[in-house]
C-alpha cells in the first residue's frame, strides 16, 4: 500500500472531507475574528515529498462522494496540482528508473521563534523532503528533529531570518466538556482555515495505541488538518488534530486531538534527545472484569491485572507478581487497564515511585524504580525457561461444572499441541460445548499454569482447588492460562454442582 493510500484512510486524518456545521445549544461567542487574526501566523502548512520508485500512480481510496460529482473533480484537480514529476532528471510522472515524486499536505504550528514546529508523525512519515509554508506563503525547507509514531507527533526545525510567530501551549487538563475551541489548518491545501466547535468529550480511547487519551471535538477537521492545533479561547494550544471517526471517510463531527499535556512531554524529549524516552516497568497487563474482581475479592472491577513480568525488569525487581492488580501508581489511581501504560510512560525514568497492588485479598504497597522503555518496545515474555520438568503421575481429570478435561503434560501432548519443553502446568484436552470454559475462549491445547494464583502441578490439584473454592461460596475461580496468544488470566464462574455431576 502506498504512503498516499495510507494517508487517505478514513480513520487517520490527512485527507478528510467536509463536515456539516453542528447546531449548538448555547449561543456562540460574539466572534472569533480577533483570536483567529492573532493565531493564524503561528499555524503553517506542511508539504512532504516522497519518491515513489518504479513509477505508476499511487493507489486511490474510495471517495466519500459519488463519481462525476463536482467534489470528485475538485479532489482530482487538487491531487494533480500537488504532484511533482519524476526524479532529478525531470522525467514525467510514472516514468520508470529514478521514480517520481508524490506530495502530501498537512498542517503544523510554530512553538518557538527559533524555528521549532510541531506536526503529526503520519504527515511526514517516509518523506524525502519536508517544506513549511508560512501564512505569507514563504516556503522554508525543514529538518526532521524526531518523531514518535506511538503518540503520532513529530518535531521539525527550520533555519530562517524570516520572523516567526510562535503559539503557546495550554493546560489541556483544564479543558472541560462544553468549552469552545477553534481548529486552524490546511484543508485541501487551501491554506489557513479556521473552524469552531466545542470539546465534546475527554479521555477518548479510539483503539489506535496504548496511550490513547484523545480530546473529542465537533470543530470541523478536514483533509489536510492533520498536525494542526486545537486552541482554547485564550489562544493556547490544547490539542493536535489527528483523527476522525467516520463510516464513509467524511467528517460527521467526531474529531480527535492529542492532548497538549501528553504532546508537550514527547516534544520536549524529541527536542532534547531526538527520540521519545518513556517510563517502563516490564509487565504485561489485562483488564479486570467483574468475574476477575470477584475471584480475587475486589468489590469493583478496577485496576490493571499483571498477567506476566519481564525477567529482570523493574516490576520483577520490585517483587510485583503475576495476578497482582495495580490500583495506583505514583499516586495516580488506576481506574482501568489503559490508565497504567500512559501513567508509567509519563513517569520520570530512574525515579522510585510507590505502587499499590491488590494481592491475597488486601492492598500491598511497594516501591518501584521506573526504567526506560526498550527501543523495540518488546512485550513481556510468556515463555518459561527450559528446565527439568517432573512428570506428574496423575491421569486425565474432568473438572466438574466447568466443562474442562485436563491432563498432565506428557511428551505426546507436548508434540500434539506444540508446547515448549519448559512449559509448566496442566493441559486442556477437551472443552464441552455450551460450557463456561468455551464461552471464555478456552480450547484444547491451552495450558492452565495457575489456579487462584497457586501453581497447577497436576490435574487432581486443579480439580481439588476448584471444588474447595466452590464449597467456600466463591462465585468464580481465577486461572492463569497459556494460550497461543500469550499468558492471560481467565475467571470461570463456579455454579453449584447439581446431582449427577462428578467431583
Amino acid at each position: 500500500m502506498s504512503r498516499m493510500s495510507r494517508l487517505l484512510r478514513p480513520f487517520v486524518v490527512t485527507l478528510l472531507v467536509f463536515a456539516m456545521q453542528p447546531a449548538f445549544a448555547h449561543p456562540a461567542p460574539d466572534g472569533f475574528a480577533d483570536l483567529a487574526a492573532r493565531l493564524l501566523p503561528g499555524v503553517v502548512n506542511i508539504a512532504s515529498t516522497q519518491t515513489i520508485k518504479g513509477g505508476g500512480e499511487p493507489d486511490m481510496p474510495d471517495l466519500p462522494f459519488p463519481p462525476g460529482s463536482p467534489m470528485e473533480k475538485f479532489f482530482h484537480d487538487f491531487m494533480d496540482r500537488n504532484r511533482q514529476g519524476g526524479g532529478g532528471g525531470g522525467g514525467e510522472p510514472g516514468e520508470q528508473g529514478e521514480g517520481r515524486k508524490s506530495q502530501s499536505l498537512g498542517s503544523g504550528f510554530i512553538i518557538d521563534a527559533t524555528g521549532y514546529i510541531v506536526t503529526n508523525n503520519h504527515v511526514i512519515e517516509g518523506a524525502d523532503e519536508i517544506n513549511v509554508i508560512l501564512q505569507d506563503n514563504t516556503t522554508i525547507k525543514a529538518k526532521l528533529i524526531g518523531t514518535d509514531p506511538r503518540v503520532d507527533v513529530a518535531l521539525l526545525k527550520v533555519e530562517t531570518d524570516h520572523p516567526l510567530t510562535p503559539v503557546s501551549w495550554g493546560d489541556s487538563d483544564k479543558s472541560r466538556v462544553g468549552d469552545w475551541v477553534i481548529a486552524i489548518g490546511n484543508p485541501f491545501g487551501l491554506g489557513g482555515s479556521v473552524t469552531a466547535g466545542i470539546v465534546s468529550a475527554r479521555g477518548r480511547d479510539i483503539r489506535q495505541g496504548a496511550y490513547d487519551d484523545f480530546i473529542q471535538t465537533d470543530a470541523a477537521i478536514n483533509q489536510g488538518n492533520s498536525g494542526g492545533p486545537l486552541f482554547n479561547m485564550d489562544g493556547e494550544v490544547i490539542g493536535i488534530n489527528t483523527a476522525i471517526y467516520s463510516r464513509s471517510g467524511g467528517s460527521i463531527g467526531l474529531g480527535f486531538s492529542i492532548p497538549a499535556n501528553q504532546a508537550k512531554l514527547v516534544i520536549n524529549q524529541l527536542r532534547q534527545f531526538g527520540h521519545p524516552r518513556r517510563g517502563y516497568i516490564g509487565v504485561k497487563i489485562q483488564p479486570v472484569s467483574q468475574d476477575i474482581a470477584d475471584s480475587v475479592g475486589l468489590k469493583e472491577p478496577t485496576g490493571a491485572m499483571i498477567a506476566a513480568l519481564d525477567d529482570g525488569g523493574p516490576a520483577a525487581k520490585a517483587k510485583l507478581q503475576g495476578g497482582d492488580v495495580v490500583l495506583s501508581f505514583n499516586g495516580v489511581a488506576i481506574k482501568e487497564m489503559r490508565n497504567l501504560p500512559r501513567t508509567v510512560a509519563e513517569t520520570e525514568i530512574g525515579k522510585k515511585v510507590p505502587v499499590v497492588v491488590w494481592r491475597d485479598g488486601k492492598e500491598v504497597s511497594l516501591d518501584i524504580v521506573v526504567g526506560e522503555m526498550p527501543d523495540d518496545a518488546r512485550l513481556a515474555s510468556n515463555d518459561t525457561k527450559p528446565g527439568d520438568v517432573k512428570k506428574p503421575s496423575s491421569k486425565p481429570v474432568d473438572v466438574a461444572g466447568l466443562g474442562l478435561k485436563i491432563a498432565p503434560l506428557s511428551d505426546d501432548l507436548r508434540s500434539k499441541f506444540q508446547l515448549p519443553d519448559g512449559q509448566k502446568g496442566v493441559v486442556i484436552v477437551d472443552v464441552l460445548p455450551k460450557s463456561s470454559a468455551i464461552e471464555k475462549g478456552l480450547k484444547p491445547g491451552d495450558v492452565i499454569v495457575e489456579v487462584q494464583q497457586e501453581e497447577a502441578t497436576a490435574p487432581e490439584v486443579v480439580a481439588e482447588r476448584v471444588d474447595r473454592f466452590r464449597k467456600s461460596g466463591r462465585k468464580s475461580v481465577l486461572f492463569l492460562v497459556q494460550t497461543g496468544d500469550g499468558m492471560r488470566y481467565i475467571a470461570l464462574p463456579l455454579a453449584p454442582l447439581v446431582k449427577g455431576q462428578g467431583g
